[in-house]
């Protein structure tokens, strides 16, 4: 007879990014602060130019797309953002580690030169 023990939400970290400061919000904050931000979590209900606006200025992050705007102001004490991103830390790597199935991009990466395109002339 064994009990399977609840899978707790992901919302149960978010008190700790609200104390630890490790929440970024609004998309002009994300950019100024892109060299401290780990990922970019946007909502379901952004308008879709935003949401491509997002997807182009932070197409070297991962960006997810979760929860709604009312989520994000019962969660994070937050109004009427539709943006926020994590800082850098271990807080932030658990958190999108359970987000990552809700990952929206392909985070692009600077192209290392192959071993086999780098040969060597006689």
């Amino acid at each position: 007879m064994s009990e399977e023990l609840p899978v707790e939400p992901v919302e149960r970290l978010f008190d700790f990014v609200l104390k630890s400061r490790g929440l970024l919000v609004g998309r002009d904050t994300l950019r100024r602060n892109k060299g401290r931000l780990h990922f970019v979590l946007i909502t379901t209900d952004i308008a879709d130019s935003s949401r491509e606006e997002v997807l182009a200025d932070f197409k070297h992050y991962p960006v997810v797309q979760h929860f709604t705007a009312a989520d994000f102001e019962r969660l994070f004490k937050i109004k009427g953002a539709k943006a926020v991103g994590f800082v850098k830390s271990g807080l932030a790597q658990s958190i999108y580690a359970e987000l990552k199935p809700h990952r929206i991009n392909q985070p692009m990466h600077p192209s290392k030169p192959s071993e086999s395109t780098t040969s060597s002339e006689s």
